[in-house]
């Protein structure tokens, strides 16, 4: 049986409660998912408030760090700016992928006039999305498409082939770069996330079904690896239950199946291609990561030192990205897969909410973030709401040695995520900004870690 870490999830009021540092927010980023409030520990120790000035303040960028090397309007492709009512929900409204180095997927949501008896539970309901495939540099229009997809959570994963995954109301299609889509994997109920490895070997689903009697719940206090809304409820008449599956991707081979009772307490952690990641305490500050294997048995592949629960992020099958907390605000720690140290760069005190994205070969990573006007010191009593952000902005780093290569601001702010993308090779980063898609041009990377070291 599989030993899931429970990490306990809180909503109040559809605004942000926060019960202590900003900066260890639990995400995996991957980041997007449709009003998913991740926990904050409480003892996590903080300077008194006259010596705030110590902290590292997050600085809001007013231009990019270099020029764009061309933009593509968006109007023009039917996008229009969302409005102020989704901003702190999480939605998931727009997703710019590369099908490869030179054309863009970008899909949105096509905004649609709303009854206010519906605004509560928009989150479930029906929507449509147009899709456009364009090619770099001149923005042709390839293929133009419009699909249905049944909420606001995350509707698009990017295959490395230059197939996508879309989320329907049965499950899972597949598509491809002339917008065709075929039935990929149908479920018994409403998928809410996925999560696939670096090397899209692996695939884990989470849906919510209907129990049967014959089927063995998994024992009480057990969570899931997804990322489900907190505004989805279970239909009260019905009994439900959250089903995991982990498949091979490709073969479809189903590897382990869990069902577990239906509640709102949901987590994520990273995987590979052996299997998923989990973090527990050490002796003082020291918490531990294992790696919990597919095929059964475990092993420690690395340690920091964090004064709260951290979070990590496989960035290829070879190098882990973990965010650790301190009294100035942390660390962002990269580990090769023997847990030996790459880099570390430090964190700031005010921003929350990290999303990150990566090109296909592990070579770039962009960390996306909503920047505050206060610390986090703050806000441990106070409720966030949406004149305390800034904005959001993205920073783009080498993933071999963590050298920062492109900062910019990301306007309008999408909490969801899905607004930056990085192209297969790393040469490539598209932003969705003031209007365009702005796309940047980096310069030559160093190799990936490799596993051995």
């Amino acid at each position: 049986m599989v030993k899931w870490l429970p990490i306990f999830l809180r909503w109040s009021g559809r605004r942000l409660v926060v019960a202590g540092a900003l900066q260890c927010a639990i995400l995996a980023g991957r980041a997007q998912a449709n009003i998913q409030v991740p926990s904050f520990p409480g003892d996590v120790p903080f300077p008194a408030r006259e010596q705030r000035e110590s902290l590292l303040i997050e600085e809001y960028p007013e231009a990019p760090t270099q020029p764009p090397a061309f933009t593509i309007p968006v109007a023009p492709l039917g996008f229009s700016k969302p409005g102020a009512f989704y901003l702190l929900r999480r939605q998931s409204l727009v997703s710019l992928d590369f099908l490869d180095e030179n054309r863009l997927l970008f899909t949105f949501h096509v905004q649609q006039l709303m009854h206010r008896d519906d605004a509560d539970d928009a989150g479930d309901k029906e929507r449509q999305i147009r899709a456009v495939v364009l090619a770099l540099p001149d923005w042709k229009i390839e293929s133009q498409a419009q699909w249905a997809v049944p909420d606001r959570l995350r509707y698009l994963w990017m295959l490395k082939d230059g197939h996508f995954l879309l989320r329907d109301s049965d499950g899972l299609e597949q598509g491809d770069s002339a917008l065709k889509i075929a039935p990929y994997l149908r479920l018994s109920g409403r998928l809410l996330w996925l999560t696939m490895d670096p090397a899209q070997k692996i695939l884990i689903t989470n849906s919510l079904e209907q129990v049967d009697a014959s089927q063995k719940l998994a024992g009480p206090g057990a969570a899931v690896p997804a990322q489900a809304t907190l505004d989805l409820q279970p239909n009260p008449g019905v009994q439900q239950t959250l089903v995991v599956r982990t498949l091979e991707r490709e073969s479809g081979h189903q590897i382990q199946i869990t069902r577990v009772p239906w509640t709102n307490q949901t987590t994520d952690w990273p995987i590979n291609s052996e299997g998923y990641l989990t973090s527990a305490k050490g002796s003082g500050r020291e918490w531990l990561f294992t790696l919990n294997t597919f095929a059964g048995g475990s092993r420690v592949v690395a340690h920091v030192d964090s004064s709260c629960a951290p979070s990590a992020d496989y960035i290829s099958a070879s190098e882990l990205l973990a965010s650790t907390c301190d009294p100035g605000g942390g660390r962002l720690v990269a580990l090769s897969a023997n847990g030996n140290r790459l880099w570390e760069v430090r964190r700031t005190s005010n921003v929350m909410w990290p999303l990150l994205a990566t090109a296909q070969d592990g070579s770039r990573l962009a960390r996306e973030i909503l920047v505050l006007k206060e610390t986090a010191n703050h806000y441990k009593k106070r409720l966030i709401g949406a004149k305390e952000v800034i904005g959001q902005k993205v920073t783009v780093l080498n993933a071999a040695d963590g050298k920062v290569l492109l900062e910019a601001p990301v306007n309008p702010v999408l909490d969801g995520g899905g607004n930056v993308a990085i192209s297969p090779s790393g040469r490539r980063v598209a932003i969705l900004n003031e209007g365009a898609i702005q796309v940047f041009e980096l310069a030559e990377h160093a190799s990936p870690p490799a596993a051995a070291r």
